[in-house]
Formats: C-alpha cells, sequence, structure tokens
C-alpha cells in the first residue's frame, strides 16, 4: 500500500514542513554535486555511526567535523539517494501538514527535531557496535505518522495498492494504513534482531512512531482532541 493523499484539509500555510522539504532537498542536492568519493565522506562526517555514539568505535581526526553527539541532529538532514529522499519527504507533506495545523509551527518543529533523536537513539541502542552511518529524515517522520495515527485516524488517505499484477486506487482510514507501516517496520525489526537490514534502520523508524505517540499530548494545541472525526474537501456537487 502506498499512499498518494490524504483528504484531511487545512487551514494553514505549512510553513515548516515545507521549510523542512525544501532544506532536505537542498542539503541533498549539495550531498550529490560533491561527486561519490566527496560524498561519501560527507556522509562518515555528518551521519550517525552508532559505534561512534556509543563510544565503541572512533573517527580517524581527518574526518571527525562535528562533535559525535552534534551527528544525531545532522544526519536527519542526509539521504543516501533520490528514492530515499523523495519517500521521506512524500511522507513528510502527506501527513507533516496536519500535525503542524495541529501543534503550530515552532512547536511542531521541536516535536519533529525530538522524535528524529529518539529515533537516532533507539538505532544506537540496538545495534552500538555498527560501523555505517545512519541517514534520513525517516525517523522524525515516523514521529509525525505517530503523531497523526492518535489524532486524525479517521482521516481517509488516497492509496495504490498493488498485488502483483492488479492494482487498485481507494480511500483506506489512515489508522489502518499507519498501523500497516508500523507493524511491517516491528516485523522486520524482529527479524532483522538488533541490525538495520537492506539499509533500513527498522528500530529508528519503530523508536520515532512510539515517540509521536508519547509526545504527541504534550505539543498539540488544547483545542485540539485525539482521535478526531475526518474532515474532507468539499467535492463538487456535493452539499
Amino acid at each position: 500500500m502506498f499512499p498518494l493523499k490524504d483528504d484531511n484539509p487545512v487551514q494553514i500555510t505549512p510553513i515548516i514542513t515545507l521549510a523542512l522539504i525544501a532544506f532536505n532537498v537542498l542539503i541533498f542536492l549539495y550531498q550529490v554535486s560533491l561527486g561519490y568519493e566527496s560524498s561519501r565522506l560527507f556522509v562518515y562526517q555528518f551521519g550517525t555511526i552508532p559505534a561512534i555514539i556509543a563510544g565503541n568505535h572512533t573517527l580517524p581526526p581527518a574526518i571527525e567535523t562535528i562533535p559525535p553527539a552534534l551527528s544525531i541532529f545532522t544526519s536527519m538532514f542526509l539521504h543516501g539517494g533520490w528514492m530515499h529522499l523523495i519517500g521521506n519527504m512524500w511522507f513528510l507533506w502527506i501527513f507533516g501538514n496536519n500535525i503542524e495545523e495541529a501543534m503550530g509551527g515552532l512547536r511542531y518543529l521541536v516535536f519533529y527535531l525530538l522524535c528524529g533523536i529518539i529515533a537516532s537513539w533507539s538505532h544506537i541502542l540496538s545495534n552500538p557496535d555498527s560501523i555505517i552511518p545512519t541517514v534520513g529524515a525517516s525517523g522524525a517522520i515516523a514521529g509525525v505518522l505517530g503523531a497523526y495515527i492518535m489524532l486524525y485516524p479517521r482521516a481517509r488517505i488516497w492509496t495504490l495498492i498493488l498485488l502483483g499484477f492488479f492494482s487498485r486506487l481507494i480511500y483506506i482510514p489512515a489508522g489502518i494504513i499507519l498501523g500497516y507501516w508500523f507493524l511491517i517496520q516491528v516485523a522486520n525489526g524482529s527479524i532483522a534482531g538488533m541490525r538495520a537490514v537492506g539499509g533500513v534502520a527498522f528500530w529508528a523508524h519503530i523508536g520515532g512512531f512510539v515517540a509521536g505517540i508519547a509526545l504527541v499530548g504534550l505539543f498539540k494545541k488544547r483545542n485540539i482532541r485525539f482521535f478526531n472525526p475526518p474532515r474532507y474537501r468539499a467535492a463538487a456537487g456535493e452539499d
């Protein structure tokens, strides 16, 4: 199942969500402009390396550019390829605007970064000996998904379903889409054990999602309820 858009209109211009998307894209464009070898070095300099954070390994002085702890923040804005970037930004655009509206811009930004930090620590603690850099916004975005399932589980998501040669577009409640996504992360994380497999840090996704569920109540506006009823865009001919 791949979500294409939600039928959950907002009354604001999601400035922070747009800014986060723009910043991630600009950083990635700079990253790929460096060329292959320099780009790899850039990832080692600013990506999160669990063994470094856990104190089980050290970077050569020529590579270490920032304090290792700061890489937990910088890694949120790096990506491993175009598909990695596009997938993350697509999910952020679909679900982030509603959470920004529910929290307000500044609180939403703090919430996003905090979920990303917790997601990184989830991966570090699950794999403290790894020397493979971890990059991507998916942990922070998982926090946004966790908040969304708590606030708008009945919102309709226009979803592409692919089953072999069969495909169909249907509306599915957000609670089903995001619940399915989370179960996939748990299943893959359990199968993989305490490792990132195929370049995916499943425990970062799990940690970010759980953080979003746990923290949304602290960051949402007081007038925003949990489990809000769905809101639909007015369609031509409807009253």
